[in-house]
């Protein structure tokens, strides 16, 4: 692969720290929409098909940090949309 199309730094240090960089900045990026989509009114079922995993896995992961946030949160059954 050409440099240009490759944006790895030559050093694994600065490669490797740029990988930790990204994955945190993913990280927010998920917490903020996730938190904007249950804000909403969002399913968990619609924001875990958004991110392409289980409806358990966007629940364990965001749910107790925006019930903390006062975020009010749907519950299965409910009709709203």
């Amino acid at each position: 692969m050409p440099a240009a199309e490759n944006p790895v730094p030559p050093e694994p240090a600065d490669a490797l720290a740029a990988v930790v960089a990204l994955r945190r900045l993913a990280d927010q990026l998920e917490d903020a929409a996730v938190e904007q989509a249950m804000r909403a009114g969002w399913s968990w079922p619609q924001a875990a098909e958004a991110l392409g995993v289980t409806r358990q896995a966007v629940h364990k992961k965001h749910a107790k940090r925006l019930i903390t946030a006062g975020v009010k949160l749907r519950r299965r059954g409910d009709d709203r949309v």
